[in-house]
């Protein structure tokens, strides 16, 4: 659909409310964001149980917000869409995402050590293992959900074995995220403080799991931070404890709602599928594009630290900024037909991953592998796959995800282990 058919001449500022997840449950409102593009860039989105905050939907101002944070802090409130009390606040401001430079960049220096170039090229072989075990476990059934049971298995496979977490433990992984992130959907809310009581199991088998590191450290990355110090100390346990949680997550939800939504998208677009199966030279180009169409990580807050003007829009000091990755990337001004799902796009400058600064997605080089990989082994194995019912979206203003795709497929043989 080009952006010509995108319709918005019967929408009103008054139809719109980004905070609404039961909106984002049934499909991302693409033409409320067009709309605001088109007429206010800068928005102001009321809030009935917050302050209010500025909506930033096009790709050069959520970049400048994204990058400049001298005026745009990541810490003064942290990065979500909610808002926190302020002992969560507290607690939440000794992650790396809620924390601005220069103290950012010297936790980030930490975590680099598990990102190298040289530390992603040794997962490469396991990532290709791990994906042709996943297929294995369906391949012969000719049916699976295809959420659960192969796009979110690779990266849980993946992050469990960089944080050193053994094998048998990721669905705990998966199920703690869900969780967190998932708080608002039914599916995931097993009792009103289903977030926080995922986040305490999280944080006791990680203080566990830190207990058993320092005793016998092995090369995992969990292993590097038990040792490092920062500014002549070691990091605490709750420290630790958070870049568990924030690695758990990053790690796991984003590149599963990513090759999820992939997916979901490629059963809309079949002559995509079929040009990709043609042509596998377009797989690099067509990992692009699935990052910017299915934009799993839909916005970030920021807090402004002086009266700024943004666009045309003067914004007060301490004022809650929140920019959408998931409107910029179809910005009419940045991108031809941003609306068209095209595998050949070039060139193609997204921010799913945050379009640089200090902020950029640590994690982009090894989700850009699993994604790749994974459909690399798709396409050989299971090009036939086809939709087998309907696609079920995650209930959240916060991640575009989806949480089941029912297919069928001809069953195959499983790779020879021999």
């Amino acid at each position: 659909m080009s952006q010509t058919e995108l319709d918005i001449s019967g929408i009103d500022f008054s139809d719109i409310n980004l905070l609404d997840s039961t909106v984002f449950a049934e499909r991302v409102p693409h033409e409320w964001f067009a709309y605001l593009r088109q007429n206010a860039p800068v928005w102001w989105q009321a809030e009935q149980d917050g302050p209010g905050f500025w909506a930033v939907t096009t790709l050069a101002e959520a970049t400048q917000v994204n990058r400049d944070y001298e005026h745009f802090s990541s810490a003064r409130k942290a990065t979500y869409l909610w808002d926190l009390a302020e002992d969560e606040l507290a607690q939440q401001q000794l992650i790396m995402l809620n924390m601005d430079p220069p103290l950012h960049t010297r936790y980030r220096r930490l975590v680099n050590k598990g990102f190298t170039p040289r530390m992603i090229n040794q997962l490469h072989e396991r990532i290709h293992a791990t994906t042709d075990d996943i297929i294995d476990s369906v391949i012969e059934t000719g049916s699976a959900d295809f959420v659960t049971d192969i796009a979110a298995e690779l990266p849980l496979v993946v992050i469990a074995e960089l944080l050193g977490v053994p094998n048998e433990d990721r669905h705990r992984m998966f199920d703690w995220s869900n969780r967190m992130i998932g708080s608002s959907d039914p599916e995931y809310q097993s009792a009103g403080e289903a977030a926080q009581m995922a986040s305490m199991e999280l944080y006791a088998y990680a203080s566990e799991l830190f207990g058993k590191k320092r005793i016998d450290p092995h090369e995992d990355l969990m292993s590097v931070l038990t040792q490092v110090e920062m500014e002549g100390e070691q990091l605490s346990s709750l420290e630790l404890e958070l870049f568990f949680l924030l690695l758990t997550v990053a790690g796991n939800e984003t590149t599963r709602n990513l090759i999820s939504g992939a997916m979901a998208t490629f059963f809309d677009h079949p002559d995509q599928w079929e040009l990709l199966r043609n042509d596998r030279s377009l797989l690099p180009g067509a990992v692009e594009e699935m990052l910017r169409y299915v934009t799993p990580v839909m916005n970030f807050r920021r807090q402004t630290t002086q009266e700024f003007v943004l666009g045309d829009q003067k914004i007060e000091a301490d004022s809650k900024v929140v920019f959408f990755h998931i409107s910029a990337n179809r910005d009419e001004k940045a991108f031809t037909n941003p609306q068209t799902f095209d595998i050949t796009r070039n060139p193609n400058p997204h921010m799913a991953f945050g379009a640089g600064g200090p902020h950029f997605c640590l994690g982009a080089n090894l989700a850009r592998m699993e994604i790749r990989v994974m459909f690399e082994h798709l396409l050989d194995r299971m090009p036939e796959m086809e939709l087998a019912g309907q696609v079920q979206r995650l209930q959240s203003a916060f991640i575009s995800g989806v949480k089941h795709i029912p297919i069928s497929f001809p069953t195959g043989p499983r790779v020879d282990a021999g």
